[in-house]
């Protein structure tokens, strides 16, 4: 039985999907993995933080293997280069809205200031990730400072939900309402079993793209979709030219399999193939952007090294290339459940200058598989 704290789920619609969950189906049945969420939602300000920590507030600075991908790079992820430059990652990871990403920049490295000084003496490169909240939210108008990202932080546990929290506040996937959602697969590798979990900030797809479970939903729907329409592009006399489908999402992926930076990198390539069963074809102005980590091999990795010790060599366990296609299929599979459970999870929302985004209606869902 699943025991997330939250709502209902996709599977309560009747809704099947490939694959062994985890006991919570979130991010944070790998071992350590914390979320916390600041979530700021009144009117037209409609967004927040999410922050992920790979082995909670006491475990900042100690690396995990890591490996990011982008699918399209109309989009941002800070740090990057130097998670694919050292194969490793050693911040917490934070998602927020497009134009707060300087904001919640800075308050992570508040944060670690605070509370790992050591760590921040020297340099800091936090991680942050976004997608764009501007058609509910009040995008330019510098709701969030920076100690929303140390709020967020200090609030992360194993208790996650999906729905319209922290950075995905704001968001709206595949012309209704979306958000943050998240899922989890058990894998048997071998004679072992490891966890993959993903998180979303799931703001991408078109209407008529949906499918959940293989069934089309989006172009049954009788829900309302005024996103679809341009009238609310053209402020000013100015009209940016998105495009329905336009808006992004940011994947997170961990896992307690012991990886290689190398084999994470192919983890994150899997992500995309989850969003595609869900229908989306990935808009040009959609940025796509993953990142996957893996709490194995403690220890290792480390570039951070006092001046005068001489360690020992790294040692890292990996699980053979010939035995990861499990690993795969996890992280494809659960991702295709953290798309259902962003869309379930949501409300309707009226933001920003009376934009509505309506929610995916239960009742469609069910009615669709049964329920």
């Amino acid at each position: 039985m699943l025991s997330r704290m939250s709502g209902i789920h996709a599977r309560d619609l009747g809704v099947s999907f490939d694959g062994v969950p985890g006991p919570r189906n979130a991010i944070t049945d790998v071992g350590g993995v914390e979320v916390g969420y600041v979530t700021r939602s009144a009117g037209h300000v409609q967004t927040g933080v999410t922050a992920i920590l790979p082995r909670g507030r006491d475990g900042v600075g100690v690396p995990c293997a890591a490996a990011t991908h982008s699918l399209n790079g109309n989009g941002e992820l800070t740090g990057r280069t130097w998670i694919d430059e050292s194969g490793s990652l050693d911040l917490p990871v934070l998602l927020t809205s497009s134009h707060s990403v300087g904001t919640v920049h800075r308050g992570v490295v508040d944060w670690v200031v605070r509370h790992h000084p050591a760590l921040a003496s020297q340099w800091l490169l936090p991680v942050v990730g976004e997608t764009w909240d501007g058609y509910l939210h009040d995008i330019n108008g510098g709701h969030l400072v920076p100690d929303d990202a140390g709020r967020a932080i200090d609030a992360a546990s194993a208790d996650v939900v999906s729905g319209p929290f922290g950075g995905g506040t704001g968001m709206c996937c595949y012309g209704f309402k979306g958000g943050t959602g998240t899922a989890s697969r058990v894998a048997d590798v071998g004679d072992e079993q490891y966890t993959v979990g993903v998180l979303l900030q799931a703001n991408f797809g078109s209407r008529p793209e949906l499918r959940l479970g293989g069934v089309p939903l989006g172009r049954r729907s009788a829900a309302p979709n005024p996103m679809a329409e341009t009238d609310w592009l053209v402020r000013d006399g100015e009209n940016p030219g998105a495009a329905a489908g336009a808006g992004s999402v940011v994947g997170i992926v961990a896992t307690d399999a012991p990886l290689l930076p190398h084999q994470l990198a192919a983890v994150a390539r899997r992500v995309p193939l989850g969003l595609a069963r869900t229908g989306t074809t990935g808009s040009h102005f959609s940025g796509d952007i993953f990142l996957a980590f893996s709490t194995a091999n403690t220890g290792a990795l480390v570039s951070r090294i006092p001046a005068g010790q001489t360690p020992p060599l790294d040692r890292l366990r990996s699980v053979p290339w010939g035995l990861v296609d499990p690993l795969y299929a996890a992280t494809v599979e659960a991702t295709e459940e953290a798309v259902a459970e962003a869309l379930v999870a949501a409300h309707d929302v009226t933001g920003r200058d009376g934009h509505r985004a309506y929610a995916l209606p239960h009742a469609e869902v069910r009615a669709a598989f049964g329920a």
